[in-house]
């Protein structure tokens, strides 16, 4: 089977577009990582999740990808209008910690559920603070350029005069004149304001104050740099001056995003990237869910169950799974029940993957059902079809359902070996281990007794079977009840005695 071209939806464009990478067979993709000053939640998981299937099917497709995702370890202010506190600062003064042991606290913390989650590790992760010296030097090309100022130690991008010959706002869609007009007579009244030009301008570099602890020298004054030009100068110094693909969640298109490419036109004269990506939002009763709001729920509180909100706790494949089973632009609303019939049809996906790889086609066939490979060449048609249609791995993970439908019917006797071709079945297997374990990142869950389960349910097996043979029937309900406590189910077929993990 051919695969189909890809095409992703493109942000600066606003529709779907062929992918075509810069330099094939390699690819630049850059993920705005975390700021790093509190434990990720839900929300945080949904673009990370996203970016790694994307970088998974792309490396499928047979694409090099080098994927950079930062850690902002400095310079996010508490407001995007560039005043109130550094987030990790205030973090450290309320712990009474060093700045960068909050910094080490919690990234370890990220990569850990990211590890629970699954994701592959990035390409490289350039961290804001290591990283200085490339901001200072892009903040002076871009003031030589005419299109940035220094006022009182602090260096703001100059919106008004870049938009003179360039389209900020094309990103958001927001127009300039209307960002003016917005601002009316209440342009000076944010704290610490009056030293811009314009209230649209934003912070490439802040002089700190007495109070700011992160501080390092600069040719205007010793502070810290703004929040929008750190990924500008790391995914410039690692994927070049432009590059395939840009990824985040679309809170961040404005003003981030948008300023980002402002910086780097302002800086080297044209646009940064080819392809700007978004993932939509997870709500919780239709609003964000996010640490400004104070509505999230913790990556670790879902694993643990130990939040309010949640009614027992989830796994973090079933996290995952939810996350996926919509495509990445729709918005995803959080409940308990989307949850729990998440992790129901994330067992059945892995039972069918445990299933798939102890089936082994017989050899004999002796009347080819047409329909049923018809049936199998169609679903991996749709699985490939729907990941090349703009990552959509809600199309895709349908396809699943549908061979495992087969699969199940194979287990159960219902469909026989000899009617189904070794070529067909063999297309079966690979497609499905391939999605399910290659291109969505999904494994089997297996608990504290991962290395024994198997060893240990062949032997309750056996005891099952022998007490069915000798009809102790007490023994043999007994035996269902107690596994099926464990969250395992035992089933009879006409194939033989198997079990699963229930749904």
């Amino acid at each position: 089977m051919s695969t189909p071209k890809l095409q992703l939806y493109n942000t600066l464009s606003r529709q779907k577009e062929p992918f075509s990478p810069i330099n094939p067979p390699f690819v630049g993709l850059y993920v705005c990582g975390p700021t790093v000053y509190g434990e990720a939640h839900l929300g945080h998981a949904r673009p990370y999740v996203t970016f790694d299937v994307l970088n998974r099917f792309l490396t499928h497709l047979g694409y090099k990808v080098r994927y950079v995702r930062n850690i902002t370890d400095v310079g996010h202010l508490e407001n995007d209008a560039d005043e109130g506190e550094d987030k990790i600062a205030k973090k450290a003064r309320l712990e009474q910690l060093e700045p960068m042991e909050i910094v080490e606290l919690y990234t370890n913390s990220f990569h850990e559920s990211m590890r629970l989650l699954n994701n592959n590790h990035p390409s490289i992760e350039p961290r804001a603070s290591g990283h200085i010296p490339e901001q200072i030097e892009m903040i002076q090309r871009i003031i030589n350029n005419g299109f940035a100022y220094e006022s009182n130690g602090s260096v703001y991008f100059d919106v008004i005069n870049y938009s003179k010959t360039n389209d900020y706002g094309k990103l958001s869609g927001r127009v300039i004149e209307e960002l003016i007009a917005g601002a009316g007579n209440d342009r000076r009244v944010l704290e610490g304001q009056e030293e811009k030009r314009n209230l649209e301008d934003f912070a490439l570099w802040k002089k700190a104050d007495s109070r700011h602890i992160m501080r390092w020298q600069s040719p205007w004054s010793e502070g810290f740099p703004g929040w929008h030009i750190e990924c500008s100068a790391m995914s410039r110094k690692y994927l070049g001056e432009t590059f395939d693909i840009h990824g985040g969640g679309m809170d961040l298109v404005f003003p981030h995003h948008e300023s980002e490419i402002a910086q780097s036109k302002g800086s080297c004269g044209h646009a940064p990237v080819k392809y700007w990506m978004h993932n939509n939002m997870i709500t919780i009763n239709g609003r964000k869910m996010g640490k400004s709001l104070g509505n999230f729920i913790t990556l670790k509180e879902f694993f643990n169950g130990s939040n309010s909100l949640l009614d027992q706790s989830y796994s973090p494949m079933t996290i995952r799974f939810f996350i996926l089973q919509a495509h990445y632009r729709s918005t995803l609303d959080f409940s308990n029940e989307a949850l729990k019939a998440a992790e129901k049809a994330y067992k059945r996906i892995i039972n069918g993957l445990r299933s798939l790889r102890k089936m082994h086609h017989p050899g004999i066939i002796l009347n080819i059902n047409t329909e049923l490979t018809e049936r199998i060449d169609n679903a991996q048609k749709q699985a490939y079809d729907g990941m090349a249609d703009d990552m959509n791995t809600a199309i895709a993970m349908a396809s699943l359902f549908e061979l495992l439908k087969i699969v199940n019917s194979l287990k159960g006797g219902q469909i026989s070996w000899e009617t189904i071709s070794l070529n067909a079945f063999e297309r079966l297997k690979t497609t499905y281990i391939t999605f399910v374990e290659e291109i969505f990142g999904l494994l089997e869950e297996k608990g504290k007794t991962a290395d024994t389960l198997d060893f240990l349910m062949d032997a309750i097996l056996e005891s099952y079977k022998n007490a069915k043979e000798r009809k102790d029937y007490p023994l043999v309900d007994q035996i269902r009840a107690q596994i099926k406590s464990e969250g395992i189910v035992i089933k009879d077929s006409k194939t033989g005695v198997t079990w699963d993990y229930e749904e």
